[in-house]
């Protein structure tokens, strides 16, 4: 089964390739009907993969049009704007601060900047500097730092911890000017795993964000990173922390799907055998996802990292009709695990859902029977 997997993937991966290669080099020979790529991912309503967008899971027009105009003016001021007007204790501000830190880090990265020309990201330190009081800027300002740490720094070096020094102090500074704000410390968590706190600071760390925001699913992803054996735990108490979380999940909570998080974080790093997707311990936490999107509001942000996680899970466990539900509702948006784990995340969704498609087809399924 292992032999056949490595395959698949292989052919899958050419069939999603070749078609883009062929349109680089312009080449527009006319395609027999019913040949591999002859496959179009508009069949189904699937954005081709040049046209996915890998910066956020799923959709936030809003967040994208100040992107937009905050990058082309160089002005801060609409991003203020946005975040000024977004509830403290919802996912969307987390997510927002973290999208407004991470296009600062990305255009650094791009224009580091020289004699003659300014460092890219200037907009985020006018903003600091400007409005110095501003909770918004002081929270995209720490997560910055942190994003540039894991980005520019390795972790354990003197170069490193100075980063995550400077951001620790810029989440204390931003949790002063918001006082019930989760965001500050939410942020703290990626330093708390980077500096290496004890389990007992982490916990009272993670007391703080309980006593704001106690079903935070973003913050709760945050923390399970600490937990996991590659950090600060293990696997025991990495599931354990998951677990717990869905067991007090309220009604309508992607708290449920916690426990798949906790497995995907575990995985082996080579493991194709459909038989441990099909297991107890991963069926069981499918199970839970699935239960926690179809349990959640439709305008839930969240939801779409729980549903790319499942298409993963749910096309190795070869569950396709199920992967081809869950690829409905998020196609045209990759920026989420598994796919920001690779190199070229449009190309591995790709991957995974053409092999959704064809083992969708592969047992009677078509457009026309495909739910929307």
């Amino acid at each position: 089964m292992e032999i056949l997997w490595v395959l698949m993937a292989l052919v899958m991966l050419g069939f999603v390739l070749l078609p883009v290669m062929r349109r680089r080099r312009g080449m527009l020979e006319q395609v027999p009907p019913g040949h591999p790529d002859a496959a179009d991912p508009a069949n189904y309503g699937f954005v081709r993969q040049e046209e996915l967008d890998i910066r956020m899971p799923g959709p936030d027009q809003d967040l994208l049009d100040v992107l937009e105009l905050v990058q082309r003016t160089q002005d801060h001021k609409a991003a203020a704007q946005l975040l000024a007007g977004t509830e403290t204790e919802g996912e969307p501000r987390w997510q927002r601060v973290q999208a407004f830190a991470g296009a600062a880090a990305l255009e650094l990265q791009q224009r580091p900047g020289g004699v003659s020309e300014a460092p890219g990201g200037q907009w985020l330190r006018v903003w600091r500097a400007e409005t110095p009081k501003d909770a918004g800027g002081a929270a995209v300002h720490a997560e910055f730092l942190v994003q540039q740490a894991w980005r520019t720094a390795t972790p354990g070096t003197d170069e490193f911890r100075i980063i995550m020094e400077e951001a620790r102090d810029a989440c204390g500074q931003a949790a002063l000017l918001s006082p019930g704000d989760p965001v500050p410390y939410i942020i703290e968590l990626s330093v708390a795993r980077g500096l290496a706190y004890s389990q007992s600071e982490f916990e009272q760390l993670w007391l703080k964000i309980l006593d704001r925001a106690p079903t935070h699913m973003g913050a709760h992803l945050a923390a399970l990173h600490y937990w996991c054996e590659k950090w600060h735990g293990s696997r025991e108490l990495a599931y354990a922390f998951a677990e717990a979380a869905a067991a007090r999940a309220p009604q309508g909570s992607l708290l449920a799907a916690m426990p798949l998080f906790a497995v995907f974080e575990h995985l082996p790093e080579v493991n194709l055998v459909s038989g441990f997707y099909q297991s107890e311990v991963v069926t069981k936490a499918i199970h839970g996802a699935l239960h926690a999107v179809h349990s959640a509001r439709a305008d839930d942000p969240m939801a779409a990292h729980a549903r790319h996680l499942l298409v993963f899970f749910l096309v190795r466990s070869e569950r396709w009709s199920e992967a081809m539900n869950q690829l409905i509702h998020v196609d045209g948006h990759v920026g989420a695990l598994p796919w920001t784990l690779s190199a070229d995340p449009a190309a591995e969704f790709a991957v995974y859902r053409a092999l959704a498609v064809a083992g969708f087809e592969a047992n009677g399924g078509s457009p026309a029977t495909l739910p929307h």
